[in-house]
């Protein structure tokens, strides 16, 4: 998997870089980590599972069973981490230019504006 990396998938590989967590864990830190502007719902979840499994990001960490049903943990796998730290990176140089630029601009005196129109 390429990045960038959509916003819900680096939030789901930031979630499980933490620990290994079942769906409904992971739709609520989702949330959390977003502070509620992701809001995943359990389709979309498992489809994004379904293809960082398949692109070999995530893995299955384990499976109990919970009132009656199964409930499967998911874990980052070592190329999911590999993945999540290349992609923060790219956000952290991104946000430091950025940040060089605003402070860049805020220092410097406004140029003064000129009325009128072509002159």
């Amino acid at each position: 998997m390429d990045t960038p990396l959509r916003e819900p998938t680096f939030l789901i590989l930031t979630a499980l870089a933490g620990e290994p967590m079942h769906g409904y864990g992971l739709i609520g830190e989702v949330a959390a980590l977003s502070e509620g502007r992701v809001s995943l719902r359990p389709g979309t979840l498992y489809g994004a599972l379904d293809r960082l499994t398949d692109a070999g990001l995530v893995e299955a960490d384990r499976e109990e069973v919970v009132d009656g049903r199964l409930r499967r943990y998911y874990r980052l796998s070592p190329a999911g981490d590999a993945t999540l730290s290349a992609e923060t990176e790219r956000l952290r140089r991104n946000v430091e230019a950025a940040t060089a630029r605003l402070r860049a601009r805020a220092a410097r005196p406004l140029a003064p504006r000129t009325a009128g129109g072509l002159a």
